[in-house]
């Protein structure tokens, strides 16, 4: 579930990603150390390290981590691992000497007697003294840390994401057989009678299931759309039943520049005709209600409720039928849909509410192999 943002479909390239990315990083980096001086001798030092930590990330998000951490391979990660560490740890020391340190000095930024004795030896001295190699080694890897847990932070966030997609699909998936094995009863029996409606129902079933193969494929579909569908399935069940049902379809409010789920409310009617009107030989009734206010979706569908000889069979009928939409809501639309079913003695009714501002997760990406490579 997302809320859609202004520009949220803006796809920037990946260079320019990492780019913005990165910059980001230095801001953030340059404010935490111009507390201890000026901003902008802060910004100027952070250039000189910024290239070596953007080297060392790299090599971590797509080397190490992707194909040895992942696959595995801890062992033949800590090899690799701690070298690397040692040596970009002694490339930010060399260039912290030659470049900041020296320029603070010569500058004056820097009077403390012991800073400068300490800084002005030898420079292979400098450059292995133990003590400051390992606050060199600590401030590399922080930085690194903290870059490489937002980015440990996104793939999880992504695997997860990736995960409820495909729950989603599957279920999305069973509504066609559903729907198509549903239909086909319906024109089977017309076929037994050689009823001269059976190709009017083979019309409107081929348009039903372009719909669901070729419109279906994504996060959401236009209100407009999914209602018609849904009448065009109503105007089918209509042939079928013909004047033994008494039937009723009511749509009121804006439908237009609104957006759903796709087959989301289908399931709710269905169950309405094939538990209502198909396990009664007498007449029946059903009654649809869609209501659209600003931002809200309101669905009432009510049918004649048979009787039945266990209550268990009640529950089977119709509870088998609507588990997958009922799972599909609480995963699409957490905590915002309100959904009623109320099982009375002659009456079987539904009341959906849903809020269509919020839009359904995205269609799902092919997953990538396992790296760190996104920005």
């Amino acid at each position: 579930m997302a809320v859609r943002l202004p520009f949220q479909d803006v796809k920037l390239p990946r260079v320019v990603q990492h780019i913005l990315f990165w910059f980001g990083v230095s801001i953030v980096v340059t404010s935490l150390y111009a507390v201890q001086i000026n901003w902008f001798l802060s910004f100027r030092n952070n250039l000189f390290y910024m290239p070596v930590q953007i080297a060392y990330y790299y090599a971590i998000a797509y080397w190490l981590v992707p194909r040895y951490l992942f696959a595995g391979r801890y062992f033949t990660f800590i090899l690799l691992f701690v070298p690397l560490a040692f040596i970009s740890a002694f490339i930010s020391r060399a260039i912290g000497l030659h470049f900041v340190i020296r320029y603070l000095i010569e500058n004056g930024y820097a009077d403390d007697p012991g800073y400068i004795r300490d800084n002005t030896r030898p420079f292979l001295t400098m450059l292995f003294d133990f003590p400051l190699f390992i606050n060199a080694l600590k401030g590399t890897n922080l930085t690194i840390g903290f870059v490489l847990s937002i980015k440990l932070f996104k793939v999880w966030q992504e695997r997860k994401q990736w995960a409820l997609e495909a729950e989603l699909n599957a279920l999305k998936a069973q509504v066609h057989p559903h729907f198509l094995f549903n239909t086909l009863n319906n024109l089977y029996a017309l076929s037994l009678n050689n009823s001269p409606k059976s190709p009017q129902v083979i019309l409107g079933l081929s348009g039903l299931l372009r719909y669901m193969l070729y419109e279906c494929n994504t996060a959401h579909v236009p209100l407009e759309k999914e209602v018609f569908m849904m009448q065009q399935y109503v105007k089918l069940e209509q042939l079928r039943y013909e004047e033994r049902i008494d039937l009723s379809f009511n749509i009121s409010g804006n439908l237009k520049n609104k957006f759903i789920a796709p087959l989301l409310l289908l399931p709710f009617i269905e169950n309405a005709f094939k538990h209502g009107a198909g396990e009664t030989m007498g007449q029946v009734w059903v009654t649809i209600d869609i209501t659209v206010k600003g931002e809200s979706l309101k669905l009432k569908v009510a049918n004649s409720n048979p009787i039945k000889q266990a209550q268990s069979e009640v529950a089977e009928a119709h509870g088998l039928g609507l588990q997958n939409v009922v799972k599909r809501l609480e995963l699409l639309y957490p905590g915002i849909s309100n959904l009623k079913i109320m099982d009375e003695e002659d009456t079987y009714l539904i009341v959906l509410d849903l809020d269509l501002k919020v839009i359904p997760l995205a269609q799902p990406h092919p997953q990538p192999e396992t790296q760190l490579a996104t920005a």
